[in-house]
């Protein structure tokens, strides 16, 4: 009894490829490939339920985007943080001198 052979996605859509631009038959890729054709009509039968996932718009990534949200919202905190640190010491800065004008 022989083992199956396993096809990798890559192969399988070159085959299918074949048959689907080049119109060969499938009992000639069958044989070329040495591959059932029962696999083929399988896989060319799985392309087309799955093809509409290709041009379905795609979602966000909810986890990679509420990620990103609190990247941004820390990254806004420190932001925020070093205006106030510059505002103080802007203010200082006038304060002293002042002081050392006199300008009371």
């Amino acid at each position: 009894m022989q083992q199956r052979k396993h096809y990798t996605a890559e192969q399988k859509v070159m085959i299918l490829r074949e048959l689907l631009e080049n119109n060969v038959p499938i009992s000639q890729l069958a044989e070329k490939y040495k591959v059932r054709p029962n696999d083929i009509y399988n896989w060319k039968k799985k392309l087309f339920e799955s093809a509409t996932e290709i041009f379905m718009p795609k979602k966000p990534n909810t986890k990679q985007t509420s990620a990103e949200q609190k990247k941004i919202e820390k990254l806004q905190a420190k932001l925020k943080d070093r205006d106030e640190a510059i505002s103080y010491l802007l203010r200082e800065n006038i304060e002293i001198k002042k002081s050392i004008s006199g300008d009371d």
